[in-house]
């Protein structure tokens, strides 16, 4: 059977626990801005249900997934011209999660490195959710047809994931029904570093709030916290390989370089052999000219809950033309009488 030639459409999404970081943002939401001007359909989507596969405070929960959203728009997310909704409001991520549950083998769920990190000894005590997110961020994607998946690097098993439950979908069922979507990772700093540790990802549940920039930080907090960002005795060399061994100094480079659209290079060309004291102020202002604006645009719209719930709900309808549809048909071919 030809395969056959699916709509080019990008889906991603964030979890909303903790509040938005620096990480979100670079890794993710500026990218989702970028794709939005291409020639795809964009779908970008707060995963609220993702976010309970360990216990929310369901006020904290609501509160979150508003704030994902203010971030999104904020950060140049036009709802006119991407589909942005929550995902509880779309109920076929959840049956199609269902349906991959069926579909997928423990062997694989068994190797997704995420579950181990996040798990840990404890693992005999977490929820079956955790365990199992991984075929919901399957149905997330493949509801919607998806061919182009914008995540982060430690998400790449996922979409490799979902890959293996659409093959073995068409296999089993003998169709050419779900795409084999892409993972698309790539930029200078699509893993942002914690500004204390560079060994470390930048985290919203990281102990110190100096280890992080929040996309809620005001501009003082955000030149303080460049400022006082943990470095190393060396000037900047003249190229990227003498900074492998600097995880600190590598981690401010990448982040200046995707705050500046520049590649890593051009930032060490621009300023190699600079010390901290004329690096660190520099990045400081970059960050506090492109981030300070969406930290405020955020604030206004969080002050208009119902206007983002309207916003997501809308885009849900929007949502629901795509997913039923395939969802029917996906129901159908497994046999369901309906």
């Amino acid at each position: 059977m030809t395969q056959p030639a699916f709509t080019p459409r990008v889906f991603s999404g964030i979890k909303p626990s903790g509040g938005l970081t620096l990480g979100n943002y670079l890794g993710a939401i500026k990218r989702f801005v970028d794709m939005q001007k291409g020639d795809c359909d964009t779908l970008y989507c707060v995963v609220d249900m993702h976010a309970v596969t360990v216990w929310q405070d369901p006020q904290d929960l609501r509160n979150a997934t508003r704030e994902v959203a203010a971030g999104f728009i904020a950060s140049g997310i036009d709802p006119e011209q991407s589909i942005l909704f929550n995902q509880s409001r779309v109920s076929a991520h959840a049956e199609l999660g269902w349906l991959f549950n069926c579909v997928a083998r423990v062997g694989w769920m068994n190797r997704m490195t995420q579950f181990k990190d996040k798990a840990g000894k404890n693992a005999e005590a977490v929820s079956l959710g955790l365990y199992a997110y991984p075929s919901l961020m399957a149905a997330d994607i493949l509801a919607y047809h998806a061919t182009h998946v914008p995540v982060g690097e430690d998400q790449k098993q996922h979409v490799e994931l979902t890959r293996d439950i659409a093959n073995k979908f068409n296999h089993d069922y003998k169709v050419d029904f779900f795409p084999q979507a892409e993972p698309i990772i790539e930029g200078p700093a699509t893993r942002v570093m914690n500004l204390r540790d560079g060994t470390k990802k930048m985290s919203k549940s990281g102990e110190s709030d100096m280890e992080r920039i929040n996309m809620t930080d005001d501009a003082d907090k955000i030149a303080k916290k460049f400022k006082k960002a943990k470095t190393d005795p060396e000037p900047l060399p003249d190229n990227m390989k003498d900074l492998e061994s600097r995880p600190e100094a590598r981690n401010l480079v990448n982040i200046y370089a995707a705050l500046s659209d520049q590649s890593n290079e051009a930032v060490i060309t621009e300023y190699a052999g600079a010390g901290w004291g004329k690096f660190k102020p520099a990045l400081a202002d970059l960050a506090v000219a492109k981030l300070s604006p969406i930290s405020s645009e955020m604030s206004r719209l969080m002050a208009d809950p119902a206007e983002i719930d309207r916003i997501m709900s809308k885009g849900a309808e929007k949502a629901n033309e795509i997913a039923q549809p395939i969802l029917k048909q996906a129901y159908e071919i497994m046999g369901f009488v309906r």
